[in-house]
């Protein structure tokens, strides 16, 4: 089983359990069982994401309701559009919906976002806006789906699948030379290997800098991508203009200060990478 999967399935039991418990009590009480149509309608304009989880919810309440989505994750949608068409009975739907549009409403809500960033970069700029690790325990995998979704990128998924040096890294190696160099050195070794069951080639070493000393030593030690730190404007573009110089090849990424009032500024000054918490 895809663990992506499984991570899913077991945060929809969780929710499941969470809201129903012994029963909707009222649908019971109320309803008498029978068939009935439904529609999950818009209520504003947006970028669709959480299908997976929705349809889920669905096929464990009642596997006999069908959910149909009419829009895609991925796909915009406006206010007033059918996101989905139901067909079942009336108190497994009830029972249903409410857990399945927390899924899509939370996850549509981070694809929109994203793609309101995205859609804020001027024309011609290459750059991309990234996630970060700042997700919600338990569901990092549809979080960062989600950002997919509305045309972002995902940075590390988490601890083990990226070398990223920060300060307090930098801080007890030294220097960032010998930071890289003990990051470096540890990938050639058996425990690495045995750990992380990856070629050391596949791994991806940025470094943060927050001063023009920092990315010229990070550039020198030949690292895949440097964070630029909590940078004005100002200070980026210089920083970026010095990048190119020294390393044309270098990737560079952005990162605090963040904004959707900043981000087409930061966009602007050359940076390949924004990324956004």
């Amino acid at each position: 089983m895809d663990p992506h999967f499984k991570t899913t399935l077991e945060l929809v039991k969780a929710a499941l359990a969470e809201d129903i418990g012994r029963g909707d009590l009222t649908s019971l009480g109320c309803l008498e069982p029978g068939p009935v149509k439904a529609q999950i309608v818009a209520k504003g304009a947006g970028v669709l994401s959480g299908t997976a989880p929705a349809q889920i919810v669905f096929d464990i309440v009642d596997s006999a309701n069908t959910l149909e989505f009419a829009v895609q994750d991925g796909e915009r949608f406006a206010y007033g559009d059918v996101i989905a068409r139901i067909d079942g009975f009336n108190q497994t739907v009830l029972a249903s919906e409410r857990v399945a549009l927390n899924f899509l409403g939370k996850l549509s809500g981070i694809a929109t976002l994203t793609r309101t960033y995205a859609d804020r970069i001027p024309a011609g700029c290459a750059c991309r806006i990234l996630d970060t690790r700042k997700t919600t325990p338990g569901w990092r995998y549809l979080e960062k789906q989600a950002v997919v979704h509305g045309g972002g990128m995902n940075h590390r998924f988490g601890l083990y699948d990226m070398a990223l040096i920060k300060d307090n890294h930098i801080a007890a190696s030294g220097s960032i030379s010998e930071a890289v160099a003990h990051m470096r050195e540890y990938m050639t070794t058996r425990d690495f290997r045995l750990q992380f069951d990856t070629d050391a080639a596949r791994i991806l070493i940025e470094v943060e800098v927050t001063s023009q000393n920092q990315l010229a030593e990070a550039i020198a030690a030949r690292v895949d991508r440097v964070l630029l730190d909590n940078q004005t404007i100002e200070s980026l573009a210089s920083m970026v203009k010095i990048a190119r110089q020294l390393d044309p090849t270098v990737q560079l990424e952005a990162s605090g200060n963040v904004s959707l009032e900043t981000v087409a500024a930061i966009a602007a000054t050359g940076v390949d990478y924004i990324s956004v918490g």
